[in-house]
């Protein structure tokens, strides 16, 4: 259902059973996915929006990135299936390098006013709280949560579960299944809570938990933890993803704390 007040430029590609509110502007290069409904003012150009998504009111998907370099080269967004976008949310679409693309997974939450830059990739089930500010080209893992009104400057990664508190910010990458807080949000524990959720069991998250406090001790640099846990805590996939990420990150990886004492596992069952 489309309302009569929508505006729809002739090359969209919209699903029959898409609902499209009053006052949409929905510009060139557009394709909107079986189960969708863009609430009344949204505006997207430029952009694939998957099924079963939800624009909500004063969202802008597609437009233009605040990049100097860009001179309308052809570039886009593109969002997956499930994902819900509240309002005031902006998503710009790519600058013209990498692939062109601003990639949005599946099953993402991003709430009231956050914005996520040119080029930026989100994986699936992803939440960004209120006022989340994502630069251009950052990369945030499966399951992150990042609190409101927290700021993330270009090319960073956010890892895997990794969940940050709000009013962080951060210039350097955020270690996958870390709980971090602060500006720069160092972690202060491993996401025990989501990798529960997600079916890990406490055998693998307790040798995690064991790599992970080596990774952020004072007692070590980096390169000494990770020798110590390959040399004395059993390897699985969790720990490698941590030990990879450190390994191929161009701008270094938050880590060390300055409190004392980590989250452990052991009252844990």
């Amino acid at each position: 259902m489309i309302d009569k007040t929508a505006i729809i430029h002739p090359s969209a590609e919209i699903a029959e059973d898409a609902i499209i509110g009053p006052y949409v502007v929905i510009g060139e290069n557009v394709k909107i996915g079986s189960g969708t409904r863009v609430i009344s003012n949204a505006h997207i150009e430029f952009a694939e929006i998957g099924e079963n998504c939800t624009i909500s009111p004063f969202a802008t998907i597609g437009s233009e990135p605040q990049d100097l370099g860009y001179k309308g080269e052809p570039t886009k967004v593109v969002i997956g299936d499930g994902t819900i976008i509240k309002e005031n949310v902006t998503v710009h679409r790519g600058a013209a390098c990498g692939d062109f693309t601003t990639r949005i997974g599946k099953k993402c939450l991003l709430m009231v006013g956050s914005h996520v830059a040119h080029n930026c990739v989100l994986a699936d089930e992803v939440i960004l709280a209120n006022l989340v500010t994502l630069g251009g080209h950052v990369h945030v893992g499966f399951g992150a949560f990042v609190g409101g009104m927290s700021v993330f400057h270009q090319n960073i990664r956010i890892g895997d579960m990794a969940i940050i508190s709000g009013f962080s910010a951060s210039r350097q990458d955020i270690l996958p299944y870390s709980k971090g807080e602060g500006r720069p949000p160092v972690p202060r524990g491993l996401n025990i809570v989501a990798m529960k959720r997600r079916g890990v069991p406490l055998e693998v998250r307790t040798h995690t938990n064991e790599a992970f406090k080596l990774l952020i001790s004072e007692e070590y640099n980096t390169t000494q933890a990770i020798e110590k846990i390959k040399a004395e805590i059993p390897m699985n996939p969790y720990i490698e993803k941590m030990i990879e990420f450190i390994k191929t990150s161009k701008r270094g990886v938050l880590l060390k704390s300055h409190k004392s004492g980590h989250e452990s596992l052991e009252s844990e069952e």
